[in-house]
């Protein structure tokens, strides 16, 4: 079993185009939504809950932890929470500071991940990430994608062929739960 996990959503067009195309492939995956885009995009939201997908909180503004103090981040975690039915939280760019992590994790599980897909990062060629994922991912693995604008275009050209290297490896995808 694998974990297919996507961040900052949801955003129309990409979390849509996300959708249709798991939908078709019959996989399902975990959304770390931020709850400003909830608020936003509530009925693209309620269809990342209709497909059958799981849910994670990453905080209500996409606040870097190391950047913002114990209680702005709690509180920002805490408003997405009141939207977010989750008990799983991941930090925007999967970092927080030690204190934070100790408060969260008495309400939340801390999901990180294990595989990085890069798709935000155009220094890092497509090739490559594609490369990587033939070497490198395994079962147990967790994969972090993005359902964001920055990431969109590169995503469209990774999303499905990396599907198609796990599913030729014999992987399968689970919910986190």
């Amino acid at each position: 079993m694998v974990f297919l996990t996507f961040d900052d959503g949801p955003q129309p067009e990409i979390t849509e185009w996300v959708l249709n195309l798991l939908k078709e492939r019959q996989i399902k995956a975990t959304f770390f939504c931020v709850g400003e885009n909830v608020l936003k995009h509530e009925e693209l939201f309620q269809r990342i809950i209709d497909d059958g997908h799981a849910l994670g909180n990453h905080t209500m503004r996409h606040e870097r932890g190391t950047r913002t103090s114990l209680k702005d981040y709690l509180k920002s975690v805490n408003q997405a929470g009141e939207l977010i039915p989750s008990e799983l939280f991941r930090p925007p760019y999967g970092r927080m500071t030690l204190r934070q992590a100790w408060s969260l994790r008495k309400t939340y599980r801390i999901i990180m991940w294990s595989w990085l897909s890069y798709d935000y990062d155009h220094s890092v060629s497509i090739e490559s990430v594609l490369s990587n994922a033939e070497k490198d991912i395994q079962g147990g693995d967790i994969f972090v994608f993005h359902d964001n604008i920055k990431s969109f275009e590169r995503l469209r050209k990774i999303l499905p062929q990396f599907l198609d290297i796990a599913k030729s490896k014999g992987l399968n995808f689970a919910l986190i739960q």
